[in-house]
C-alpha cells in the first residue's frame, strides 16, 4: 500500500507554492514593499547566523554581494538573488524589482568589479563582469526562464536590466 501523497505530492505542492510566488513577485505592490523587506530580512538573519541563512533564498538561490561603493569607497553589503552557473560563476540581475532606477549595487560593481559574496555559508572573492550585445541577449532568455517575473520587470521599466556574471577571483 502507498503512503498518501508521497514525493510526488510534495513536490507538486513546492511546484504550486513557487508558481505563487512567481505570480506575487511579478505584480507592481510588490516592487513597491519587496525592496524594503526582503533586503532587511536577509541581511539580519544572514548576520545572526553566520552567513548559513539567507530567507529569500528558500525561493531562489541567493548571496551577499560585498562591493566597494561607487562614491563613498566604503564597502556595501547587497543580499540578492543570483542564478548559479555550472561553470562555477554566478549570475547577478539588476532588476531592482521593477523600478525605475538601476540598484546602487550595479554602479558598484561598474567602478569597482572587483568584490566578493558570500555563498552558501562561504566567501568567495569575484570579478563583475557586465553582460552586453548577443551575450546578454543568451543569458537573458536563460534568466527569464529560470524566474519569469523577472520578463514582467524589464516590461516595466524603459532602462535595460543589467545583467552582470561573477566569476571567482
Amino acid at each position: 500500500m502507498r503512503a498518501f501523497g508521497g514525493a510526488g505530492a510534495a513536490a507538486r505542492v513546492k511546484a504550486s507554492g513557487r508558481r505563487v510566488v512567481q505570480k506575487v513577485s511579478a505584480t507592481r505592490g510588490f516592487a513597491r514593499v519587496a525592496p524594503y523587506v526582503v533586503p532587511a530580512l536577509d541581511h539580519t538573519v544572514h548576520r545572526l547566523t553566520g552567513g548559513r541563512v539567507l530567507p529569500s533564498a528558500r525561493m531562489l538561490p541567493g548571496v551577499v554581494l560585498t562591493a566597494t561603493g561607487a562614491r563613498t569607497g566604503l564597502p556595501r553589503r547587497t543580499p540578492l538573488a543570483c542564478l548559479p552557473e555550472e561553470a562555477g560563476t554566478w549570475l547577478l540581475i539588476g532588476s531592482n524589482f521593477g523600478r525605475p532606477g538601476h540598484p546602487a549595487w550595479t554602479a558598484n560593481l561598474l567602478k569597482h568589479p572587483d568584490a566578493g559574496i558570500s555563498w552558501r555559508g562561504r566567501d568567495v572573492p569575484v570579478r563583475a563582469r557586465l553582460l552586453t550585445g548577443d551575450e546578454r541577449a543568451r543569458t537573458w532568455a536563460a534568466v527569464v526562464a529560470f524566474w519569469p517575473p523577472y520578463a514582467a520587470y524589464q516590461a516595466r521599466v524603459a532602462r535595460q536590466i543589467r545583467l552582470f556574471r561573477l566569476e571567482p577571483r
